[in-house]
């Protein structure tokens, strides 16, 4: 704990795995009383009052019923990155507290990170990277191949913030770029990075040589791409993950690359993360795997810690609170 005189901010813990970024403590210690979840579970009865807010890094801590009843004090949860999956809007709304997200500090870095992952699973960079230094590797096959990126085209399933972002490093390729959204973009916005709308996710898939799950995780989107989705891909598509591991059936997935039904995928996120080290996708060559870095840069996590004050900031002090999460 820090000053006392500052609000009550509730973070999982202040180092280690499942800390708040250990860069980020002296700024944070500027404006809060910085209660780690250790912390308050020692002593519930003294500090949950003087809680005020609840600092989500990482998907920690657990908002949970059971920590709202003991937070009276509690005015707004500020979550890290723009997904909210893991948060029951509606039951914080109905204890009256606010949400607040980090959507435009993540979209940017979790573009790139799609387009690293497609470039990569396209060339085969991994598989090459562990051909190049391998200890038995003594000539290079003049026939080792990807898939060409240039020309090809990339279906976008979720044309949100980061999915226009990466229609937009997408068109740098000269890519021919399709999409499926909820809402239709404006005409101009399609325009601007080339994009076609496709009414039905099946006519996306069917003609995309590169599919990439840029969408929100939600009931109706759990299990998006089953067995029959990947039957619809053709054999040479890759598919690219940047949204959440559930949006995925991974059993289905598991098949449809063994069987060749698809060419490669290309996974940012994974149900559970990390994935059983003898999860049979850890195998498979044709699978390029990362530990949910989207938007793991320096400069975008700095953003959104400062963004995630700000919100904190602004709820204290009654003011409209930036990047704030209204309950539909």
């Amino acid at each position: 704990m820090g000053d006392q005189d500052l609000p009550g901010v509730l973070v999982s813990a202040s180092e280690g795995l499942s800390g708040v970024c250990e860069d980020h403590v002296a700024e944070l210690q500027k404006h809060f009383n910085l209660i780690t979840m250790q912390e308050f579970l020692d002593n519930k009865a003294q500090l949950g009052p003087k809680i005020q807010a609840v600092y989500i890094w990482g998907g920690k801590p657990a908002v949970t019923p059971e920590l709202l009843q003991c937070l009276p004090a509690l005015k707004i949860v500020a979550n890290s990155g723009a997904g909210l999956d893991h948060l029951d809007l509606k039951l914080l709304a109905s204890f009256g507290v606010k949400v607040a997200s980090t959507p435009q500090a993540v979209c940017s870095p979790t573009a790139d990170m799609g387009m690293a992952l497609l470039l990569a699973a396209a060339r085969r960079v991994v598989e090459g990277h562990q051909l190049a230094v391998s200890p038995d590797t003594q000539n290079f096959s003049t026939n080792w191949m990807g898939q060409e990126v240039t020309g090809a085209t990339l279906g976008i399933m979720g044309m949100g913030r980061i999915g226009y972002k990466v229609a937009q490093r997408a068109r740098a390729f000269d890519m021919k770029i399709l999409y499926h959204n909820r809402k239709r973009r404006k005409l101009e916005e399609e325009e601007a990075v080339g994009a076609s709308y496709c009414e039905s996710l099946d006519d996306l898939l069917r003609g995309s040589d590169f599919v990439m799950l840029a969408v929100s995780l939600t009931p109706q989107t759990q299990g998006l791409i089953g067995r029959r989705e990947l039957r619809l891909m053709k054999p040479t598509a890759i598919l690219v993950n940047i949204g959440r591991g559930l949006l995925i059936d991974q059993d289905a997935l598991v098949e449809a690359l063994q069987a060749g039904v698809v060419m490669a995928a290309a996974l940012d996120v994974s149900h559970p993360e990390p994935l059983p080290r003898d999860h049979p996708l850890l195998k498979l060559k044709n699978v390029t795997l990362t530990p949910h870095v989207g938007s793991a840069t320096h400069q975008a996590r700095r953003q959104m810690m400062e963004d995630m004050v700000g919100s904190i900031l602004a709820s204290l002090s009654g003011l409209p609170i930036p990047n704030e999460v209204l309950v539909t």
